[in-house]
């Protein structure tokens, strides 16, 4: 009975390493493609009149992340590993072409460095939804709702452009995303413990955590660059 228990306290572990190693990757490969797109694009001046001059074109770069993030949420079950892999490649790179923007209105350096202090916000509190005993789906419920609040108050504030509720979204922002960070190790490192030993879905539900990893990097990155970023 020890000798099984303890094999399948190790088959265990296998699984979450194995799955957790695949989430980092996705995550990983998923910003380098954004990065790189986002330069390239950043460096055309062709690609950017093509989507910045165009209201129909910009809004359907803008729309089209939203629409492959519905997408690979609600058919993560019956998607194909390769499908799921593939959506979130191109969710990537579609959202790229519209972060171009940050390298004309900041300077590379500020990017940079702006990047490296969200990495290391990002690992801490990755780190502290990993190992923490505490349950933190109560704080998640609430902070949900206060993202569907700050979206709101920014697509307000896209109208009003009023500088002091800019910095309030920042704020807010910065808060709500390191939170969600935590809670979303949380629910991964759940997953990871209760998943089928499947490669197949353990793979299909690595990018969903990857994705949903990535959104708070992304969102948690931009925050700080309007703190940290240094305009051209």
């Amino acid at each position: 009975m020890e000798n099984q228990s303890y094999t399948e306290v190790a088959k265990r572990a296998n699984i979450v390493q194995s799955f957790f190693a695949q989430v980092y990757g996705w995550m990983f490969f998923g910003l380098m493609a954004t990065g790189i797109v986002a330069y390239y694009v950043a460096s055309s001046d062709a690609i950017l009149n093509l989507v910045f001059s165009n209201k129909i074109t910009f809004y359907g770069f803008l729309l089209a992340p939203l629409a492959l993030v519905v997408i690979i949420s609600s058919k993560i079950e019956s998607l194909s590993t390769t499908m799921a892999s593939f959506l979130f490649f191109l969710y990537a790179a579609v959202n790229g072409v519209t972060l171009s923007a940050i390298f004309l209105a900041y300077t590379q350096e500020s990017i940079a460095s702006t990047f490296v202090i969200t990495a290391g916000t990002f690992g801490a509190t990755a780190l502290f939804g990993y190992v923490t005993k505490r349950d933190l789906s109560k704080i998640g419920n609430i902070l949900f709702m206060l993202l569907i609040g700050l979206i709101i108050a920014s697509l307000v504030n896209l109208f009003l452009q009023n500088e002091a509720m800019m910095w309030v979204i920042t704020y807010a922002g910065i808060v709500i995303f390191v939170g969600l960070t935590a809670y979303d190790m949380q629910k991964l490192k759940e997953i990871a413990h209760k998943i089928n030993d499947n490669e197949e879905t353990i793979s299909k539900f690595a990018v969903m955590g990857a994705l949903t990893l990535y959104l708070d990097f992304i969102n948690l990155f931009l925050k700080l660059l309007r703190i940290f970023g240094k305009k051209r």
